[in-house]
């Protein structure tokens, strides 16, 4: 975990980064006053056991409560393909609202067909709002606001936030360049415009990432600024062109393989962080279709 000091206009950011799925969550607060977001918050999932835990969730309590602070909302960037949402577990321990961008609504039609749940409601009801374009939001005397984001998922938002903005599955860190964008929904020209539309950000803009891979084993890192990322990204720094950008993703995309936890964790998020329902026996059970996603890893 790594905290960064606010002055006026500059939230605290706390990171939280779970070694298991490269993930980094945040807890966003407004000092003045003490209040505070959760964004992206993981729920502990064991594959081979098939187990779940809140640990991860719990540590961002165990903040919340160390800082006296108080949670307002509770926010994804996006359905997430790569780990569960905690924000239902965490909506039951704290009371705040939850919150996900609009589009969510296509990623559900989408999935629920995918894994037959022809009476699935795909209308978003499962979170407390639905943020659009140009929404805003409040923590505490801090003023959030939301940029739609797609390419990497048809839903991806970025949450901008006092001079921080969080843009998940967009940039990495520079050295590890652009999210992946051959998800069902994902758009390699879509995740270029995105990426356009946060460099026009100002240069100073703090940019939280979602992930890190640590490439070359370094330590996990999750914080840049705009001016670095248009300096030295991979993938988008300037120069770069939309076509090369384009051809570049689309050909990386075309050799990785699909996240190990993809069919576990859309089931879970787009009913907004959900476990099933129990079945008669008491237990819940994941739904995994088979020869439904392409890049298969047989080696």
């Amino acid at each position: 975990m790594q905290t960064h000091q606010e002055s006026p206009g500059r939230p605290n950011v706390a990171g939280f980064f779970d070694p298991r799925t490269f993930s980094v969550q945040y807890v966003v607060t407004d000092t003045a006053t003490g209040r505070c977001a959760i964004i992206d918050p993981v729920l502990d999932f064991e594959e081979k056991s098939g187990a779940t835990a809140t640990r991860n969730a719990d540590a961002l309590l165990s903040y919340v409560e160390e800082h006296g602070l108080e949670v307002e909302w509770i926010l994804d960037t996006h359905p997430h393909a790569d780990h569960f949402s905690a924000a239902q577990y965490l909506k039951a321990k704290t009371g705040a609202p939850t919150a996900i961008g609009s589009y969510v609504t296509k990623v559900q039609a989408l999935w629920s067909e995918l894994y037959h749940w022809p009476d699935f409601p795909a209308d978003g009801r499962q979170w407390d709002r639905l943020f659009t374009e140009g929404d805003t939001f409040r923590i505490g005397e801090l003023e959030g606001r939301v940029m739609f984001s797609p390419g990497h998922t048809m839903a991806s938002i970025t949450y901008v936030i006092g001079d921080a903005a969080f843009i998940h599955d967009t940039l990495f860190q520079p050295d590890s360049g652009t999210a992946r964008a051959d998800f069902p929904g994902g758009n390699a020209r879509k995740l270029w415009q995105s990426i356009q539309e946060i460099f026009a950000l100002p240069d100073d803009t703090r940019l939280f990432t979602g992930h890190d891979y640590m490439p070359d084993g370094r330590e996990p890192e999750w914080e840049s600024t705009v001016r670095e990322q248009k300096a030295s990204n991979t993938h988008v720094a300037e120069g770069q062109t939309e076509e090369a950008f384009v051809s570049l993703r689309n050909e990386r995309d075309a050799q990785l393989p699909m996240p190990k936890l993809i069919l576990q964790s859309l089931q879970v998020n787009i009913l907004g962080g959900r476990l099933p329902e129990p079945e008669a026996n008491g237990r819940r059970y994941l739904k995994i279709p088979l020869d439904a996603l392409p890049g298969a890893a047989w080696e």
